[in-house]
């Protein structure tokens, strides 16, 4: 074989190996972003269905308070 064709060879080899790696690199990051996006999204639903217990908790308490005070008024 030619000389120029070996070449040619070979950089297409470290080419396509070279864009193999950045695109599994590339893909480990995103992963990585993902995941911790989902761990935000979670804390933030345990939030939210903590606020949502508070909330119930509050109307609760609200309803106790008023039906001591009638009956200290009554």
């Amino acid at each position: 074989m030619d000389s120029t064709i070996i070449v040619a060879l070979i950089s297409m080899a470290g080419t396509i190996i070279g864009s193999m790696i950045g695109v599994m690199k590339s893909n480990d990051k995103t992963l990585y972003r993902i995941e911790q996006l989902e761990k935000k999204v979670e804390a933030h639903n345990n939030l939210v269905e903590r606020m949502t217990i508070v909330e119930q908790e509050e109307k609760s308490n609200e309803q106790r308070i008023q039906r001591l005070e009638c009956e200290k008024y009554d």
